[in-house]
């Protein structure tokens, strides 16, 4: 039976050799080495296509240009405590924000996706309406994990992470992290389910459940971690 799993191994890699040299056409959204569409929907190979953003600046312009968002390019500081490369402000798209926040490029397309396979959705099943507003408690901040004089560097201090608080109805109504997900009612329910779309494209989420120091917000970020709480 072994000469079966060398011959399926076999096919395919060269299939993927195909694929990746262009021989086999697949549609973008099954083709790995396709640029990211963020208007497409996530499939399972959405997290190896965020992943590829982080070493290919070039691929994360083209995936940020399908995302809706509006971005201001920021001049490089090469501050050698907190350096920022390649650094955007987002200030809005299909959803506003409660103010501009700097990200990283991976931050912005992940963020995007979000919004609009995640959030939005969420927002529909359980109120049948849309968010309007993001509401956040920044993104870029030169500090260590927790603010800790001996702790690594905070995924903050290279604008990869952004700390959300709440979200704004079509109605007007806000929801609060701080004061809803303590809750049992649909607000609290609608919290997690933003959570649990939230960790499917991030790195790292974090929430009330993680410790009380996210008690307000939660923390999502794009570094080389993964964790949902």
């Amino acid at each position: 039976m072994r000469w079966w799993l060398w011959l399926l191994l076999l096919i395919i890699g060269i299939s993927a050799a195909g694929v990746w040299r262009g021989w086999i056409a697949l549609p973008p959204q099954w083709n790995p080495w396709a640029p990211l569409d963020v208007a497409a929907a996530p499939n399972f190979l959405t997290r190896y296509k965020l992943m590829r953003l982080r070493a290919d600046p070039q691929l994360c312009d083209q995936a940020l240009a399908s995302s809706g968002l509006r971005t201001s390019r920021q001049a490089d500081s090469r501050d050698a405590t907190c350096p920022l490369i390649n650094t955007l402000r987002v200030q809005g798209g299909e959803v506003a924000l409660s103010s501009s926040f700097l990200a990283s490029c991976p931050l912005a397309v992940s963020f995007a996706l979000f919004a609009r396979h995640a959030l939005q959705p969420a927002a529909q099943a359980a109120y049948g309406q849309a968010v309007t507003r993001v509401d956040h408690l920044g993104s870029f901040a030169c500090r260590n994990v927790y603010g800790r004089e001996n702790a690594r560097r905070s995924q903050h201090a290279s604008a990869d992470a952004l700390d959300i608080a709440g979200f704004r109805l079509a109605d007007g109504r806000s929801i609060s992290v701080l004061k809803d997900w303590p809750r049992e009612n649909r607000d609290a329910q609608f919290l997690r389910q933003v959570r649990d779309g939230a960790c499917e494209l991030f790195s790292v989420v974090l929430s009330p459940d993680y410790n009380a120091a996210h008690r307000n917000h939660f923390h999502v970020d794009v570094g080389p971690w993964s964790v949902c709480r």
